[in-house]
């Protein structure tokens, strides 16, 4: 068994105004910041020395691999870098707020809507291959690390494809399950599959982000 601590990397700018980010590599705010050092300082202070992390890795993207070195600072460690646990690709509606798909990008916005492993999203990645570069990612690292605790620091999408794995629920069902910014979410990886231990920690932060993704 490898337990799995999967964080969603802190706030951006992007996340305010609920503007879809997927590949666009933005940064953190001050907010995302902090979040990342109030998460790393729960960590060196409460956790650390009672479940040790053995390891952490992160999305290629900045607003993870940021998160993911402050944390990794607080515990001295240094983050790996993982791309497959990168953002889904959104195609044309990367950039575009939320509630505007639809005006700007119609036949994009269906597609997202309706949430078919096998649609065609323009310019970006079908969900059914997002859903699969994912949990082989979360898999391969889970094989480097019988019988030990690793973070994965990365993306909404990617959390919301983590979550239903080990919820065994399906692409299509509704989510029941927050996707915070900072938060921790915890799983348990074994070769009878995935189990959720925990889910959507911000214990540790004084300021939550309100952006909730809607996927």
């Amino acid at each position: 068994m490898t337990e799995i601590w999967v964080v969603r990397h802190g706030e951006t700018p992007w996340n305010t105004v609920r503007r879809v980010q997927g590949w666009e590599d933005t940064e953190l705010n001050e907010n995302g910041v902090s979040q990342a050092r109030a998460l790393g300082l729960h960590l060196s202070q409460n956790i650390q020395a009672s479940q040790p992390i053995d390891a952490i890795y992160t999305s290629d993207l900045k607003r993870a691999h940021q998160t993911a070195r402050i944390i990794a600072d607080s515990i001295g460690l240094v983050p790996k870098i993982e791309s497959g646990v990168r953002e889904r690709h959104f195609g044309v509606l990367q950039g575009l707020i939320f509630h505007t798909m639809a005006e700007h990008q119609p036949e994009a916005a269906k597609v997202w809507q309706s949430r078919d492993p096998d649609a065609e999203l323009s310019g970006g990645e079908t969900l059914g291959a997002f859903h699969r570069r994912v949990i082989n990612a979360i898999d391969e690292i889970a094989a480097r690390h019988v019988g030990q605790r690793v973070m994965v620091v990365s993306h909404g999408g990617a959390m919301d494809i983590i979550w239903r794995h080990a919820s065994q629920v399906s692409l299509q069902a509704t989510r029941e399950a927050p996707l915070l910014n900072a938060s921790l979410n915890r799983i348990e990886v074994s070769p009878s599959g995935w189990k959720i231990i925990d889910w959507g920690d911000v214990s540790h932060l004084q300021q939550v982000s309100k952006d909730e993704i809607i996927i």
